[in-house]
């Protein structure tokens, strides 16, 4: 009993990543790897494999940190979704990606928004 017993760590764990240090080369090359795995998969026709590695992609840290680094360079990033947040500090980009997993999921409804146009005169032949 002599032994130190040491930390465990699930393969889901992740230290606290700084947005601002990610390497977005190495988060790049990591789900683009997984992504022509997918389709090299189904061009073989290895449908369960492919349907695993898709599983994969979509649990992955990396997909996640992608996933949220393309809606906040996108040109519509200043403005809100139904939520009405914002991602535009490093720390609710991070919460984000945390908060992106499939338990306890439950959509919002769409929000119509009207979107008054000019009256146009129309001429009749």
């Amino acid at each position: 009993m002599g032994m130190a017993c040491k930390k465990r760590i699930h393969a889901s764990y992740h230290q606290k990543v700084d947005w601002n240090s990610i390497n977005w080369k190495k988060v790049g090359a990591k789900v683009k790897k997984l992504q022509m795995r997918i389709a090299k998969a189904v061009r073989e026709r290895r449908y369960r494999l492919a349907k695993s590695l898709q599983w994969l992609l979509t649990h992955s840290f990396y997909a996640k940190l992608f996933a949220v680094r393309r809606v906040v360079t996108n040109k519509g990033r200043r403005t809100s979704g139904v939520d009405g947040e914002i991602w535009n500090t490093p720390q609710k980009k991070m919460r984000a990606v945390e908060l992106l997993n499939r338990r306890g999921y439950k959509p919002l409804p769409l929000r119509r928004v009207y979107i008054r146009k000019k009256k146009r005169l129309t001429s009749s032949s």
